[in-house]
């Protein structure tokens, strides 16, 4: 019988801390770009290239998941505690395509285009409805970064609680680095 895997692989690690620096970009993007006296237009074009990016990435990520699937949590882990990091996942997953699909919605009600990180004309869809829509579509697209926030604090959290109290070596998965336990 095969060993079971102890670490993810290299293209989960690169999903994963790629999306999370993408992440961490666009909070600041959108900062800079509502900052009084910045160059408001390319902050909003690295920012909308950042959310498709995070788009792309995580569909991917996805795709790989279903192929590769995750490692089996720790055995002693309680099963609430199982099904609380499975659903904070899940949650991960459907915000991060959310959040980038309501903010492209919007901009393709508008027609609001824009260039992907100077490159090309990312394309819009064929979404009607204008002002409206686009509006309600925002009223989401804004209000998701503080579940984003919520999911990002109980990740970590979780991450450390492992670490350094259950001491399992669920987090030298996700950071190579960091030795394994014996």
């Amino acid at each position: 019988m095969a060993e079971p895997r102890n670490r993810y692989s290299t293209v989960s690690l690169v999903l994963h801390w790629g999306i999370a620096a993408l992440v961490l970009g666009q909070i600041i993007l959108i900062t800079a770009a509502e900052a009084e006296g910045s160059n408001r237009g390319l902050w909003m074009m690295l920012h909308k290239s950042g959310g498709m990016a995070i788009l792309i990435l995580t569909l991917t990520r996805i795709g790989w998941r279903i192929a590769n699937p995750a490692i089996a949590l720790p055995s002693a882990l309680p099963k609430w505690q199982k099904v609380f990091a499975r659903t904070t996942h899940v949650l991960f997953y459907v915000v991060l395509l959310v959040l980038p699909l309501t903010g492209w919605l919007a901009g393709s009600a508008m027609q609001r285009g824009f260039e992907f990180y100077g490159l090309f004309d990312f394309p819009l869809l064929p979404v009607g409805g204008g002002r409206e829509t686009a509006r309600a579509l925002m009223t989401i697209h804004t209000s998701l970064p503080k579940l984003l926030y919520v999911l990002v604090f109980l990740h970590v959290a979780g991450a450390l609680k492992h670490q350094f109290i259950d001491r399992d070596n669920v987090l030298h998965r996700m950071i190579p680095l960091i030795p394994r336990r014996p």
